[in-house]
């Protein structure tokens, strides 16, 4: 599925059906920290332990875990089983290793970016810790999702509205699961045309202010990224305010990437 300007849509996607938006998932977190932030709820710069005593201090903040340089490792450690990795990774397996971040963490906070899920995890716990236990599903509705008259975003859509990777013999594929710790980091869904009402109210509109530390930016390109074993997506815009949404199904990264990144070339330079 891809939508840019003018939109477009192709590959058997419909507007109507949940898809996983995988990492975007992360833009939408580290919008629910910059709103409750504003708010006076918590501050970016809170030591990761003020909200989760059970860690130690570190150093690391909450604005490190939104930006990737918490120092965390990319994954929880253990073995992650391929078909299903973070299915075991509740919460009660998040709280384990809580008390152990300052052995996990490979190097100081602040001095380098390495992209961390776990990171993710711990900041999406935080948040929920900051909210007197709302759920985070909650947070994104209060934060997010009202404020940008969103409505077809969830961790638990209707399975019957899902639209999953087709697989041999045409059945399709079992997604990942990813409503557990894991959630804040990767485990949304959402309709093709809300992520395009996503991106749009976030990066070109700027409803609710300045986009978040979650976003990537290559030049003037504020961007996101996501992948699980059968989805992948791509998110862009431009400050003139051109901008691409990609889903596709059974596909890499880095291909998707590629694509996004063409057809918003394409697209201004069909608009100049």
């Amino acid at each position: 599925m891809t939508h840019a300007t003018p939109p477009a849509l192709a590959d058997g996607h419909a507007l109507d059906r949940y898809v996983q938006i995988a990492s975007l998932t992360k833009a939408v977190t580290g919008t629910v920290l910059t709103r409750m932030a504003a708010a006076g709820t918590l501050s970016l710069d809170d030591p990761v332990e003020r909200w989760l005593p059970e860690a130690p201090a570190t150093g690391i903040t909450l604005l490190h875990l939104a930006r990737h340089t918490s120092g965390l490792p990319r994954l929880p450690p253990g073995r992650l089983p391929p078909r299903d990795p973070y299915a075991a990774f509740d919460r009660a397996a998040l709280r384990a290793l809580l008390p152990r971040l300052d052995t996990l963490a490979t190097r100081p906070p602040g001095r380098e970016e390495e992209y961390s899920n776990f990171g993710y995890a711990v900041l999406g716990a935080a948040l929920t810790a900051a909210a007197s236990g709302m759920p985070y599903e909650e947070l994104v509705a209060e934060h997010v999702l009202r404020p940008l008259d969103l409505t077809e975003v969830t961790a638990h859509p209707d399975p019957d509205r899902r639209l999953r990777a087709p697989g041999r013999f045409g059945g399709s594929r079992r997604p990942w699961t990813m409503d557990g710790a894991i959630l804040p980091a990767g485990g949304l869904w959402a309709t093709p045309r809300a992520v395009a009402d996503l991106v749009v109210r976030l990066l070109v509109e700027r409803r609710l202010g300045e986009p978040a530390p979650s976003w990537q930016t290559a030049g003037p390109l504020r961007w996101h990224n996501g992948g699980t074993r059968h989805v992948s997506l791509f998110a862009g815009a431009m400050p003139d305010g051109s901008w691409v949404v990609v889903h596709r199904l059974n596909a890499d990264v880095e291909s998707t990437d590629r694509m996004g990144v063409t057809i918003l070339e394409r697209s201004r330079a069909a608009d100049s």
